[in-house]
């Protein structure tokens, strides 16, 4: 299963908090974890001083306490728990799959269903909520949607359409053909 991922498993960058304010970049790779930084300063003896880098193995990474507390410094303990977890070999897979194959997986998913997956995380939570997953729904419960309910469905988005009953749609169908 290892060999679907991606060459980089996860990378975050972000800066280290006062007083150093150096730039950190965190990345995971499928073999090794690699800590970067640049120096940021005003000061002259600080200026030329040369980015950094520390390259372990995932095994090694794992038994370096010291790293540990510096990814947890400047990205938090929720970040360093997620690398530790990568390195030991737990991968969620179904975060990496391609958006359009998660659509696809989901729109056959009951609603009560979408509504506790749109909870796991902001990505699913954007993609329980895009108007693709809610345009795919109503393609495939509604017999037809004619161009006009479209455009209904546009505007408003097609989540709010779904969930609008079907008097309040005409009302708004018939407002939109007066105008």
């Amino acid at each position: 299963m290892a060999s679907l991922l991606r060459e980089e498993v996860f990378e975050r960058r972000g800066q280290a908090p006062a007083p150093s304010k150096d730039f950190c970049q965190l990345l995971v790779t499928r073999r090794e974890v690699i800590f970067r930084w640049w120096k940021i300063s005003l000061r002259n003896e600080l200026r030329e001083s040369r980015p950094g880098e520390i390259k372990e193995s995932q095994e090694d990474f794992l038994d370096d306490s010291s790293l540990h507390i510096q990814i947890a410094i400047v990205f938090g303990a929720k970040v360093l728990e997620h690398v530790l977890s990568l390195c030991r070999g737990n991968y969620d897979f179904l975060e990496r799959l391609p958006v359009p194959l998660l659509l696809y997986i989901i729109s056959f998913l009951e609603l009560e269903d979408i509504a506790r997956l749109s909870q796991v995380s902001r990505r699913f939570e954007m993609i329980c909520n895009s108007n693709a997953l809610w345009e795919n729904i109503v393609e495939n419960l509604c017999d037809t949607i004619t161009p006009e309910m479209k455009e209904l469905a546009q505007e408003m988005g097609w989540k709010q359409f779904f969930f609008t009953n079907r008097i309040q749609l005409q009302l708004q169908l018939r407002r939109r053909r007066q105008k």
